[in-house]
């Protein structure tokens, strides 16, 4: 058995001798064991910020002197509260969330919302639903079960390779709301504008835009979205919701699609998503140290210029979105055919980087470029690019 010092500080143990010596075993069973981190493309769930994944280590085993994990907390435990109100405190200030909307954390995602937004929000039976992608899509079909779904505009027909403009978006005057997905991972495309609905309450899903640029939500009735993009990890769902929109709802709907009950037992009717509120967080921390909204968004626009600026200056490559509707999250593109795509994507994880595959549904190449993804990220994905197409040609 190897010797090791166990070093002691108040808190934590700067080396834990167990792990040492299983390291070692590994080792020497010629198990490989590296530090490097590949690039991460991944559309969700996405790569977190080192600083996030750094300070989440340091506490897994003793947080704060609690003498346990975060994972082993009572969620109504004092500790845990504690950051359970941090959190909630840190989403109301990093996206200026007013007085008069409630912050909700669900499990289930996203898709999870598909169904609780109409069995909740869909006071006359009908709804308008802004078709962009597979994800609204879905939203559409599930709403149909619950009511009288206007479809506003379906960009199927152009392989959804566009945002609608105002004038085409054909509104219902009597609809309890407008749903639309405000970035769309497969396809590459995001909305630029707040569409104009004559005071009927916007429903987004900023599932996989949210938190990479200041938002305005006062123009929304609701935002949601799945951690796992740009706001965590898998298993939570955030909803932000205006508090007049709430009603009561039929006394058949589950207690935990009930935003309403959510709300007035604070997101904990039963045990919440704990530790993804834990690390959401840790992401809001990281956000609001590196400046805040504005400073992602900053970041954000330059990654994804630089990627854009060198699909559209190649003759090898094909972006698939309208450049007026390009997302800053999601670039996706394809080379001259399938079989250098797939080349493309094996090639790219030898040189370190991984999950550039496109979406199974629709093929090619996606970078997703999420707060987390560093500029000199893409910049080495660019060379690799530029050293394919070179090879290729």
């Amino acid at each position: 058995m190897y010797n090791c010092i166990q070093f002691f500080t108040k808190s934590l143990y700067k080396l834990d001798c167990i792990q040492y010596n299983r390291l070692h075993i590994q080792e020497r069973k010629g198990i490989y064991m590296t530090e490097k981190r590949v690039l991460n493309f991944s559309a969700g769930p996405s790569m977190l910020p080192e600083p996030v994944l750094e300070k989440a280590a340091k506490q897994m085993l003793n947080y704060e002197n609690s003498g346990m994990s975060v994972m082993e907390m009572s969620h109504r435990s004092s500790s845990y509260l504690d950051i359970f109100e941090k959190t909630k405190g840190l989403l109301k200030k990093v996206m200026n969330i007013p007085d008069d909307y409630k912050i909700v954390f669900i499990q289930g995602g996203a898709t999870q919302q598909f169904s609780m937004v109409p069995l909740n929000l869909l006071k006359n039976g009908k709804a308008d639903y802004v078709v962009t992608g597979a994800f609204s899509k879905k939203a559409a079909a599930e709403a149909k079960k619950f009511g009288e779904i206007n479809i506003a505009y379906d960009g199927s027909e152009n392989n959804f390779k566009h945002i609608p403009t105002q004038d085409e978006l054909k509104l219902d005057p009597e609809a309890s709301y407008v749903h639309l997905c405000a970035n769309n991972t497969i396809y590459g495309t995001e909305w630029k504008y707040i569409p104009e609905t004559n005071g009927v309450p916007v429903i987004a899903d900023m599932s996989s835009n949210i938190l990479s640029k200041p938002v305005d939500v006062s123009k929304f009735g609701m935002i949601y979205a799945g951690a796992q993009k740009n706001m965590g990890i898998a298993g939570l769902g955030v909803a932000i919701i205006k508090e007049d929109l709430l009603q009561k709802v039929a006394a058949t709907t589950p207690v935990l699609l009930d935003y309403k009950l959510m709300i007035e037992n604070d997101s904990m009717y039963n045990t919440p998503p704990a530790y993804a509120i834990y690390v959401l967080g840790l992401v809001l921390e990281w956000i609001d140290s590196m400046g805040g909204l504005e400073v992602m968004q900053e970041r954000n626009i330059k990654k994804a210029n630089l990627l854009y600026d060198y699909l559209d200056s190649s003759d090898f490559y094909i972006a698939h979105s309208d450049k007026d509707n390009r997302s800053l999250m999601n670039v996706t593109f394809t080379t001259p055919n399938k079989d250098l795509d797939a080349k493309f994507v094996k090639e790219s994880i030898a040189a370190g980087m991984t999950n550039l595959k496109g979406h199974r549904s629709v093929g090619g190449i996606r970078a997703s470029i999420y707060n987390a993804m560093s500029l000199e990220g893409v910049e080495k994905l660019v060379a690799f690019m530029r050293d394919f197409e070179a090879a290729n040609k």
